[in-house]
């Protein structure tokens, strides 16, 4: 499907929407036209879903190597645990950073209080994959309340900024190269300009429908910027985007099932790992995601 795209545009995603067991996900990154925005090699759009009363996602234990996780949610909540013995509930406006490294094993389902009650859950997960000198790092678990985000308000927008860094604001969040990640609200008839100082950007629309250079963009489009080019979004009406990037990696990387890496080899030896049971285990959490058969790579 042929999208226009205005002069400082680059590439425009269109996802597809996956049903998983009743809950839809859009995966913008990576795609076949664009793999990855500087470090982000995936971004996964989670619902919107209204769950019944007594239901709820459950993504039981599986295994990640080479890239840190970005969790922030929209609506609902997620209990995250993690074979390094973490455990943490998220709400909207929080962040969950999840550094794989060599290895670590991890679980995310819906709270007992939440499926008590039913309700709506939506949300973004990110992968960063780590630079070369942090593929092999020790895992970690950090979790940051949203008091704890920095804030811009500007005329008709505000942005919270979840990790890295973006106009003069510092996010406490643990990175590992020059990256950012931002959550902005826009009022009908606002403008924010995506500015030039990360070597790539990208948006990804939430809600809303957003006019760049007289083209129109409705919800679930993953729209890249040229390189160098500041791009001004109006919101025709009252938005949510993210806005994400940074520097490009230090080499390419291979993406398969839950493992990022820059050798073919290490992710073959990560499965056979999982397969065979090295990974660490998740207390409380016995349940397992066998790996998928390892095909081309």
């Amino acid at each position: 499907m042929s999208v226009l795209t205005p002069p400082s545009v680059d590439v425009v995603v269109i996802p597809p929407i996956r049903d998983i067991g009743g809950f839809g996900v859009r995966r913008a990154l990576p795609a076949a036209q664009k793999r990855m925005v500087g470090p982000f090699v995936f971004l996964d759009e989670m619902g919107p879903a209204d769950f019944a009363v007594g239901a709820g996602i459950d993504v039981r234990p599986h295994p990640h190597i080479g890239l840190a996780t970005l969790t922030y949610l929209l609506d609902g909540e997620i209990f995250h645990r993690d074979s390094l013995g973490s455990a943490q509930n998220i709400t909207p406006g929080a962040v969950n950073l999840m550094v794989a490294g060599r290895g670590i094993v991890h679980s995310e389902r819906s709270p007992a209080n939440f499926r008590a009650a039913g309700g709506r859950m939506a949300g973004l997960q990110c992968w960063l994959g780590l630079p070369l000198a942090a593929e092999e790092t020790e895992p970690s678990f950090g979790h940051y309340e949203s008091r704890d985000l920095p804030q811009l308000d500007g005329d008709g927008f505000t942005l919270r900024l979840a990790i890295g860094s973006l106009h003069g604001l510092l996010s406490p969040v643990k990175n590992f190269s020059p990256c950012f990640f931002a959550d902005i609200d826009l009022s009908a008839g606002a403008t924010y300009v995506l500015t030039a100082e990360h070597e790539e950007r990208a948006f990804y629309l939430v809600s809303g429908e957003i006019e760049i250079e007289g083209v129109l963009f409705e919800r679930g489009r993953l729209v890249v910027a040229r390189p160098e080019a500041e791009v001004a979004l109006r919101a025709v009406e009252k938005s949510r985007l993210v806005a994400l990037g940074g520097d490009i990696l230090d080499g390419p990387r291979f993406v398969w099932w839950n493992f990022v890496s820059s050798s073919r080899e290490r992710i073959r030896a990560a499965r056979a790992d999982w397969e065979s049971g090295k990974f660490s285990a998740i207390e409380g959490d016995p349940e397992s995601i066998p790996a998928p058969e390892l095909k081309a790579l």
